[in-house]
């Protein structure tokens, strides 16, 4: 199987799991965290919605600074709404799948790396890289999202397998 191919399938099986997680964000509680060293909601579900879309910067840049020492200019969707996460979030899947869709396993084989303030914090081949810094990482911040969800008393969907509040019913 192609890496490309691999990616694909990863990420388009991965938005399903994030759009369920999504669909349970309330509104209103963009500065609420759990924690002071916490990040708040807001931050958090604008990164766990558009995350997949770093793959198009692996695909087609060489490096990511993801805190520009200049403070960066980054464009962010209007997520105000449910409906408005589950667009970004399908546009950054698109987005992510088309970059793939244009490239190569040898492209995919070459050296990408991801920046803070200049920075290297890691450094791998392209394909490598969109497995750690996107799928896996989105993974550990969906899950902590999951766990804000349910300190809001908002359910938490059955993802890799059921939740409290979901599929448990394989169990009776």
């Amino acid at each position: 199987m192609k890496l490309t191919d691999l990616l694909i399938a990863d990420i388009e099986r991965d938005a399903d799991a994030t759009r369920k997680v999504l669909e349970r964000v309330p509104q209103g509680h963009d500065h609420w965290k759990p924690h002071d060293k916490s990040m708040e909601l807001g931050p958090l579900v604008y990164m766990v919605t558009t995350m997949v879309e770093w793959t198009d910067f692996m695909v087609n840049r060489d490096e990511l600074d993801v805190a520009p020492k200049d403070g960066g200019s980054w464009p962010k969707p209007d997520l105000s709404s449910r409906e408005k996460l589950i667009e970004a979030h399908e546009a950054a899947v698109k987005k992510a799948v088309a970059a793939l869709k244009k490239t190569n396993d040898e492209h995919l084989q070459t050296p990408w790396k991801l920046l803070a303030k200049g920075k290297v914090m890691s450094e791998g081949p392209r394909h490598v890289m969109i497995r750690d810094s996107v799928l896996n990482h989105l993974a550990h911040h969906r899950g902590q999202l999951t766990v804000y969800l349910r300190l809001l008393s908002a359910s938490v969907p059955a993802i890799y397998g059921p939740s409290a509040d979901e599929g448990r019913e394989i169990y009776d």
